[in-house]
């Protein structure tokens, strides 16, 4: 269950109220998809993107929103829909901020993330963003020292080679790697590559076009045909590539050409 109040509504009785989020403007009514980012979003004002998440498994919400301390309270940010959760992105700088769910005109917290008392006598949720957590490698190396793999290889202790785990087979996987680049011989000895699904050789680009059909647009695809990169046969110096793709009860071909 969250908790549920309205911000700087003091309770019968002499309770405290349980939320430090200031009443603000309506909501922003930018419906815009959300669309994960992996990189930095502002270089110049180090703001990192981050994903704000609201799961509704334990409520039927209609209308969620985010407030917080980045911006002193001032704004709520609608979250977008999607299937069983709420979510949205929202450009932070690095530090520790606050931040709280407005679900129905309702002020809650999510009980599942970091939570912290507020000068109300209130709970908010915590969020830290840490550069370093942006940078791809720094972070792989966090993620390894943490795991239980990156703690077998640092104590330098022969294992055995076995598959009864899964943790086992990670274990080899991390030792075949290195930062040797190989040698065209070791490709030689490489196994070929395996056989075309026969499914995958019918290829809508390479039939022909009906008479009676549109010259413009092609015949439905199969969907074992979707999200394949295709390529031609390089011809006078030009290299052709394509896939298509589905939205909703259309598809869409895309073709690229390159010089080579």
């Amino acid at each position: 269950m969250y908790k549920r109040d309205r911000p700087f509504d003091s309770e019968k009785g002499g309770s405290k109220s349980r939320t430090g989020a200031p009443s603000a403007s309506p909501p922003n009514e930018d419906e815009c998809p959300v669309q994960m980012k992996i990189a930095k979003s502002d270089d110049k004002t180090k703001l990192f993107p981050v994903v704000f998440k609201w799961n509704q498994a334990n409520t039927s919400a209609r209308n969620v929103a985010i407030c917080g301390s980045w911006d002193k309270w001032n704004q709520r940010i609608p979250l977008v829909k999607s299937s069983g959760d709420f979510s949205t992105i929202v450009d932070l700088e690095p530090g520790k901020h606050e931040y709280k769910f407005y679900v129905d005109h309702k002020w809650v917290v999510d009980d599942n993330q970091q939570k912290t008392s507020n000068h109300l006598g209130g709970e908010n949720n915590v969020v830290m963003i840490d550069e370093a957590d942006y940078e791809v490698f720094d972070a792989l190396d966090k993620d390894l020292a943490s795991s239980n793999a990156g703690e077998a290889l640092r104590s330098n202790h022969p294992t055995k080679e076995s598959h009864d785990t899964p943790n086992d087979r990670e274990l080899e996987k991390l030792h075949q790697f290195g930062q040797e680049t190989p040698t065209r011989a070791d490709f030689g000895k490489a196994a070929p590559p395996p056989v075309l699904p026969p499914h995958l050789l019918q290829v809508i680009l390479n039939k022909d076009t009906p008479v009676q059909c549109d010259p413009n647009v092609l015949p439905e695809p199969d969907h074992v045909m979707l999200n394949h990169l295709y390529a031609l046969s390089i011809k006078d110096g030009v290299m052709v590539l394509s896939a298509t793709h589905r939205y909703r009860k259309k598809f869409v071909t895309t073709l690229l050409y390159k010089p080579v």
